[in-house]
């Protein structure tokens, strides 16, 4: 399915090098000033504001709040909401070039149900989106169907990434139990995930 599952392999020895642990060694100040509290939104460019702004809407379910004309932005920009914020995404158009992900890699969206990503995988593949991965990937535990965009940008639908208090340590990886199928993530959930779907029958 995902040519790029290898990924999935659990370096273990790599994992506790020196440069590792110097890495995950980095920590935050317990004085700072301010507190972020989220990503507040992301700006993609894009070839074609009108294809893009349908796929988002039609195929992801996000709303226009507003749009600006090639007066106002070069290209046009159209401002898309997921929640009760203006916009979580907005798009600006005249890009010369579909996105390769040399800068940002993905873009993932949360869903609050297990069956949501089931029902996701499903009209995706009902709207002609190619899936390139479902499943359980590493670090997080989060279960996800992953695509593309029009421009190429990789996408996310996910539930289930593990919370972490601000002195939590995240769950070794012998937990991560990584799988390439939806089905294969609810027969080998690490622990303390609960697996259960509300709706069966969205199983394959």
């Amino acid at each position: 399915m995902d040519d790029r599952f290898p990924r999935a392999v659990i370096d273990t020895e790599e994992l506790n090098s020196p440069h590792m642990k110097a890495l995950r060694a980095i920590s935050t100040p317990d004085d700072m000033p301010f507190g972020i509290t989220k990503i507040g939104h992301v700006v993609l460019r894009v070839r074609d504001v009108q294809k893009s702004a349908e796929f988002y809407t039609k195929v992801l379910g996000f709303r226009v709040s507003d749009v600006y004309p090639e007066s106002m932005m070069p290209g046009n920009m159209v401002f898309l909401r997921l929640n009760s914020d203006h916009h979580g995404v907005a798009l600006v158009g005249g890009s010369d070039r579909d996105a390769d992900s040399s800068e940002m890699h993905h873009m993932a969206f949360k869903v609050d149900t297990l069956d949501e990503v089931f029902r996701a995988r499903n009209h995706l593949n009902k709207m002609g989106v190619n899936i390139e991965f479902e499943g359980r990937r590493r670090a997080g535990c989060q279960v996800a169907v992953e695509f593309h965009d029009p421009d190429g940008h990789f996408l996310e639908i996910y539930w289930g990434l593990d919370q972490l208090g601000p002195h939590d340590k995240a769950r070794p990886p012998e937990e991560w139990t990584p799988v390439a199928s939806l089905e294969d993530a609810i027969d080998h959930a690490p622990p303390g995930q609960d697996m259960t779907l509300k709706d069966p029958n969205l199983r394959r």
